[in-house]
């Protein structure tokens, strides 16, 4: 079975641990009015986003053997917002002890 097509969980796969965000990261969320919890959601239920299918099938080894895992998701500019705006990816981090997950964007890594 190709691990990458099965369908997210419902209920959390995984502890979250302490929630954080850095500054661009929020800023970023409030200027796309971007809700960070569904986000967190769909990362903590399995929908991992916009990964390659390598990163996808880490993060579902992960799920197992307790390693990092991490979700990337393309957040869209506002409708109503600045025209300039263009798609913005965020990524979520949930640490391999599950201690702490956080949310940064990809330049921050």
């Amino acid at each position: 079975m190709d691990m990458t097509s099965k369908p997210p969980a419902q209920s959390p796969l995984f502890e979250l641990g302490q929630l954080c965000y850095t500054p661009a990261a929020q800023e970023i969320l409030q200027r796309y009015q971007a809700n960070p919890f569904q986000l967190l959601t769909r990362h903590v239920i399995g929908d991992w986003g916009d990964l390659c299918i390598e990163d996808a099938r880490a993060n579902n080894e992960a799920l197992k053997d307790g390693t990092r895992i991490f979700s990337a998701y393309v957040v869209p500019p506002p409708l109503s917002g600045d025209q300039s705006l263009s798609p913005c990816k965020i990524w979520i981090i949930t640490e391999a002890d599950q201690s702490v997950t956080t949310i940064l964007l990809p330049e921050e890594y």
